[in-house]
């Protein structure tokens, strides 16, 4: 079999290494002097900018490209979400958060770790039998299971009463906020 170039494959070398011959030139000596690979699929000469010239055979400076407005519009958000952040109403339902979760976490830890260390350090006390063969262990067992669903419609409901409407509202205020940095219409 014959490669493009008329000369028979295999002579000087194997005819399916990416260094083949092509019209006398080695490629490989070629790619490894530019840091280029013609061969690339994915290259493209003039998406890349390399090439162009301004018709005086003087290059073109590479246009702003779509990418970098995109950044532009990106950054312009985020200034928005910092100053959303930095805002008096954020901080109030952040506030507002941090004042029922770190309370209630603590004591539920509390209460489970608790429950864990009488468990293993005062057996005999949770042996003793409540009713029947219910014991204080099963009680308190079931216990730490009332307690997270408590725990759970508690949360629920003070965010519902405390938290949810000012987090909406300020949602809403945050993407319009958004959508006038980046460019977009208001309405």
């Amino acid at each position: 079999m014959q490669s493009s170039n008329a000369r028979p494959r295999g002579s000087e070398g194997d005819a399916d290494s990416p260094a083949e011959n092509h019209d006398g030139l080695d490629m490989a000596r070629t790619e490894a002097s530019t840091g280029v690979r013609y061969d690339d699929p994915w290259y493209d000469e003039l998406a890349s900018g390399w090439g162009e010239t301004g018709g005086g055979g003087a290059p073109v400076a590479p246009v702003a490209t779509a990418r970098a407005q995109r950044e532009d519009r990106a950054a312009a958000a985020a200034d928005v979400y910092l100053e959303v952040q930095r805002s008096a109403a954020f901080q109030e339902v952040r506030s507002r958060y941090r004042r029922f979760v770190v309370p209630a976490g603590i004591g539920f830890f509390t209460w489970y770790v608790a429950y864990v260390v009488t468990a293993t350090s005062a057996p005999g006390l949770m042996a003793r039998p409540v009713a029947g063969a219910v014991n204080v262990a099963m009680v308190a067992g079931l216990g730490q299971f009332l307690t997270t669903f408590l725990l759970t419609w508690a949360y629920a409901r003070h965010a519902r009463l405390r938290r949810d409407r000012a987090a909406l509202e300020l949602r809403w205020d945050t993407q319009e906020l958004t959508r006038t940095a980046r460019g977009g219409a208001t309405s």
